[in-house]
């Protein structure tokens, strides 16, 4: 059987990330040993929930990919919804981490405003905010809280990570997760986050910063590769077959 993984966004080449994803994928694919294949899907495709399970049906594991504005940021937050109703493996990177948060704060917690300054800047509640200085192209140092998911994909509790972003989780708005099982577990030297999963969940992680960038090493990524595990484990039979072409 194929584990089939969903890629949710706004293919575009000219986006690095883009490019990189399948280039991070094939490594996993091999080391795992898996029969393994990705699909793009646009977030206009998302809207509709009959459309949306269409779309998303017969996938394993859900990465919201890289590059916002998304054509459409309902159509983004309805499919990482449907990855944590339906305990998908979900993988958010740079906007999939903004935007995974939007959707926690709004149809967990509540918090109907939450939004995105990029796309809504005088929104009342703006939970994603512009960065003093903007993350282009940089790279820096994280730190895993020692228990984390994240910790455990690494096998370290310290890894440099590539970023290419312009916003980040505003954390005046961190009491807004007050009991709630979604935890920040990657840190920044300043201890900002840059990362988050859910403890409630098999595999629900999000990160600021961008594994796929790290493609041009040619190696397989750990978290990538862990994020792939999860999505094998998610299939109905165990997964060791010739691996498929993405």
């Amino acid at each position: 059987m194929t584990v089939r993984i969903a890629l949710v966004g706004d293919r575009n080449e000219a986006v690095v990330a883009h490019r990189a994803i399948p280039e991070t994928l094939a490594p996993a694919r091999t080391a795992l040993g898996v029969a393994l294949a990705w699909d793009w899907v646009p977030t206009a495709r998302l809207g509709a929930e009959k459309i949306r399970a269409a779309a998303l049906a017969g996938t394993h594991g859900v990465w919201c990919v890289p590059a916002s504005p998304y054509e459409s940021m309902e159509g983004a937050l309805a499919a990482i919804r449907l990855a944590c109703e339906e305990r998908k493996p979900f993988l958010g990177t740079c906007s999939g981490f903004q935007h995974a948060l939007i959707e926690y704060l709004r149809n967990v917690q509540g918090w109907a405003a939450a939004d995105h300054a990029e796309s809504s800047p005088e929104a009342e509640l703006g939970v994603i905010v512009p960065l003093a200085c903007a993350l282009t192209g940089a790279k820096g140092e994280i730190t895993f809280l020692p228990d984390s998911l994240l910790a455990r994909a690494y096998g370290s509790l310290r890894a440099g990570e590539e970023y290419n972003c312009s916003y980040a989780f505003n954390s005046a708005s961190e009491a807004l997760l007050a009991g709630s099982d979604l935890r920040f577990t990657a840190f920044d030297p300043e201890g900002e986050p840059r990362g988050f999963e859910l403890s409630s969940h098999p595999f629900h992680v999000g990160t600021l910063f961008q594994p796929e960038r790290s493609a041009s090493s040619g190696r397989p990524h750990p978290l990538i590769m862990a994020f792939v595990a999860a999505a094998a484990a998610n299939t109905p039979a165990n997964v060791r077959e010739t691996p498929s072409v993405g």
